[in-house]
Formats: C-alpha cells, sequence, structure tokens
C-alpha cells in the first residue's frame, strides 16, 4: 500500500465512522423522544433502558445505515480532495481513475466484510435483547388472531387448529391427519390441545380416531393423553422483527422448517437471508458509485455534490424498502428483491463511469 492509498484510506474510514456515530446519534435522541412515554408508563429507570435497549439498538441503526453512510462519506471525502485539485493532481501525474478507486475499493471491502460478520452473528443477538424489550414495553399486548391454522408435523403428518389461544397456549378444534401420496389414511380429531411446559409436550383432549384403507373406514374413541408433535408455542408467538433476531444459522434453519410446513410467510425470511448476502456488495458498489459522481470538481464547491449524495442515497433506501415490499406480498421472488437496488445501481454506475475525468 502506497502513502496515497494510505492517505485516502483513512480519510474515507474516518469519515465513514463519524458519519455512522453522527446519524446514530441523532436517531436515538430521535427514538428515544418518541418512546419516552412508554419509558415512563413503566417507571423504567435510564440505566436500564441504556442496557436493555439503547446499546443492542445502536449496532442495528448502525448496520442499517451502513450503505447509505457509506456512499455519503465517500462523496463527502471525494468532493473535498476534488475541491483542493488534489484528484486533478493526481490524475495529471499518470495516476489512471481505476487505480485511484483502490484505496476506497480496500475500504469497501473491509467494511463489507465487518459487516457481513456484525449482520450475520453479532447484531442478531444483540437484537433479542432489543426485541424482546419493545415488545414487553413498547408494543401492545400481542394476540394470536390467526383462525384456521395449518402446519405440516411430518413429512406425512399435517395439524389443523381452528383457534389457538397463546395466553393460555391452548389450542381449539384440533386435527392431525395423516396423508400418504394422495390419500388419507388416519384422522384424528380433539375438542382442544394443551401445552404442559412442565413435560414439554401436548396435551390431547380425549379424541375421535378414523382410519382408512381403501374403501373401509375405522372409528374408535381414545381417552386423554400426551404426546409430542414437532409444534410449539413459540410457532404462535409474537413474529414482530423475529427475523432480525435469528443468526445466519439459525435464519437457514428456521426457513428450512417454514419449506417443509408450506408456511405462507417464508419470503419475509428469505429476503433477510438475501440481503444479508447483497449487503457488502451494495457497499463496494455505493462506493465505486460515490467516488465517480463527486470525482469531479464543482464550480459551487463540495455542497451540490453532497446534496447530490444525500439525495442518491435516499433513492437507494426507497429502492429497498419497495422491493421488500414486493418480495414479502409474493409478486416478486426473495432473491431478486433483496439483489435488485444493488443491480440498478450497478448499472447506473457503469454507466456513469463514461464520464468521470481520465
Amino acid at each position: 500500500m502506497k502513502l496515497l492509498d494510505l492517505y485516502i484510506l483513512k480519510k474515507y474510514l474516518k469519515t465513514f465512522t463519524f458519519t455512522v456515530g453522527l446519524l446514530v446519534a441523532v436517531i436515538c435522541v430521535i427514538d428515544f423522544v418518541e418512546k419516552n412515554d412508554d419509558f415512563i408508563k413503566h417507571s423504567l429507570g435510564f440505566g436500564f433502558v441504556m442496557r436493555r435497549y439503547f446499546l443492542p439498538v445502536i449496532p442495528f441503526y448502525a448496520n442499517l445505515l451502513s450503505p447509505i453512510t457509506i456512499f455519503i462519506a465517500t462523496v463527502f471525502v471525494t468532493a473535498r480532495l476534488a475541491s483542493h485539485t488534489e484528484i486533478i493532481a493526481m490524475l495529471s501525474s499518470g495516476m489512471s481513475f481505476r487505480r485511484l478507486l483502490l484505496p476506497y475499493c480496500m475500504g469497501a471491502v473491509l467494511v463489507g466484510l465487518s459487516v457481513y460478520g456484525l449482520i450475520g452473528w453479532v447484531i442478531p443477538n444483540a437484537n433479542k435483547t432489543r426485541v424482546a424489550f419493545e415488545i414487553k414495553y413498547v408494543k401492545n399486548p400481542y394476540t394470536f388472531s390467526g383462525h384456521d391454522v395449518h402446519f405440516k408435523v411430518a413429512p406425512d403428518a399435517y395439524v389443523y387448529l381452528g383457534t389457538y389461544n397463546n395466553t393460555a397456549n391452548i389450542g381449539y378444534n384440533f386435527v392431525l391427519e395423516t396423508i400418504r401420496g394422495t390419500r388419507l389414511v388416519r384422522k384424528v380429531q380433539a375438542d382442544a390441545i394443551s401445552w404442559n411446559e412442565k413435560k414439554q409436550m401436548w396435551h390431547v383432549e380425549a379424541q375421535t380416531v378414523r382410519t382408512f384403507d381403501g374403501e373401509r373406514e375405522r372409528l374408535f374413541r381414545r381417552p386423554a393423553m400426551d404426546t409430542v408433535l414437532n409444534l410449539f408455542p413459540k410457532d404462535f408467538a409474537s413474529t414482530y422483527r423475529s427475523e432480525e433476531t435469528l443468526t445466519n444459522p439459525e435464519l437457514n434453519q428456521l426457513i428450512q422448517t417454514k419449506i417443509e410446513r408450506g408456511a405462507d410467510d417464508t419470503a419475509l425470511y428469505l429476503v433477510e437471508k438475501y440481503s444479508r448476502q447483497s449487503y457488502p456488495f451494495a457497499i463496494l458498489i455505493l462506493t465505486v458509485m460515490g467516488v465517480i459522481v463527486s470525482a469531479r470538481k464543482a464550480r459551487g464547491g463540495v455542497g451540490l455534490q453532497i446534496a447530490l449524495g444525500f439525495a442518491l442515497a435516499f433513492v437507494y433506501l426507497v429502492f429497498v424498502i419497495v422491493s421488500r415490499g414486493f418480495a414479502t406480498a409474493n409478486t416478486m421472488p426473495a432473491w431478486l428483491a433483496a439483489w435488485l437496488p444493488t443491480l440498478v445501481f450497478t448499472v447506473i454506475a457503469a454507466g456513469l463511469y463514461r464520464f468521470v475525468p481520465r
């Protein structure tokens, strides 16, 4: 690494860190003002709120803003270099524009790898504390409102519940069907099932059991009993921001379980998975794009270029939100929704690259 590379890299990382810190501080102040009534209502001390909510939320906000802050920091650093005629001097000395991008790309790779490690393991564990805090003290008490719900609990077994009370952990109108191929071979019905916390099993009320063998049907009654099902009270618990609390292995395992059960909210978790994978690439692309849009010296100074950087960062954020909405509505594949903003900005950056000063 040459001295000039180190000079640009230091500016890049320092500005990024400062921008992240500034924006996170502003957001935390706004967040505190917004939720202060909830803190007062529950008589929560400042130290408790800081430990249980704001310390875990800081890395969450820092990661959430990383693509935007990296773009703004890149535009600010490059615009300052351009306004001081430093970029012109570099290019006049025989340095190519691609060579100028090298320290920026090194910094982007460093930040991208750090972010990937954080969002895959560190931040989800912090989010477990933050989300639990929000559910308990900020959100209204959760009530499971689903009706006529189905779960696949084994390769050939399906559970149906008419309603479920998540406060008492009781499900009503229980049906367990065994289907082999396209044939129903067994059907168990009970008025209710309840979760036994001590035994970690379901207690099933008196059951009506039907077995089918071709056109023959057998019917008999069975007394109440305890049984194990691949179904748990957590399957009926609040899913508020649950995707943010899962490490990469936990997220992959949950997605596989939901696919096997045929759940209708799998897209939400797939988008989260692919978004985590696309984040490092988004940081690299936005860094390159930031250099491109701010490398030319402007007559009006750096203000216009920085404003342009904010505008493009806002467009990127809107693009991310809209594409995620399409994915969760099942109108767009999850992988495409997660990668689309990065792919579009890559095309834009490639087009803008044709007009940068050489």
